[in-house]
């Protein structure tokens, strides 16, 4: 009898919680982006710079959102320590978030939200550290590639 399915069990829930809570972040700070943008065109209508309210704060709502939100939710699931999980994720979140949406649109920005935040948070668990870390090295380098290759 195989000895990690009852781990594998214990951890599906929490890691489908990171997914289903990484999916949500990226849809709702890409609409948030594109509103702020969005009201910002509609304002300046001239070809020169233009700062609007909705541009200076735009950046610092999502990133405050979302660690609260990260906060909370990965405290429910208690996936611990948050410290060494939930930098990462709004650090580094964004590389593949804008590959997803440059490549392919919204809905595979929700999809690597989603494996996003579930490989960040696997690596919360020492037995699967390694396979946290390696997926999300390949999703970065492969963003890198997609973005800037």
């Amino acid at each position: 009898m195989d000895s990690s399915c009852p781990e594998l069990r214990a951890l599906a829930p929490r890691l489908s919680g990171a997914a289903v809570t990484g999916a949500g972040l990226a849809v709702g700070a890409g609409a948030y982006l594109a509103r702020a943008q969005g009201r910002s065109e509609g304002v300046c209508a001239s070809d020169g710079p233009c700062v609007t309210w909705g541009n200076l704060t735009a950046l610092p709502v999502v990133i405050v959102t979302a660690l609260v939100v990260l906060v909370v939710v990965y405290k429910r699931l208690g996936i611990r320590p948050r410290l060494a999980v939930i930098p990462p994720t709004l650090l580094l979140a964004p590389l593949p978030l804008m590959a997803a949406q440059t490549v392919l649109g919204p809905m595979a920005t929700a999809v690597a939200g989603a494996v996003w935040a579930g490989a960040v948070a696997l690596t919360a668990w020492d037995r699967y550290r390694v396979l946290g870390v390696t997926a999300g090295a390949v999703l970065v380098c492969g963003s890198l590639v997609v973005l800037y290759g």
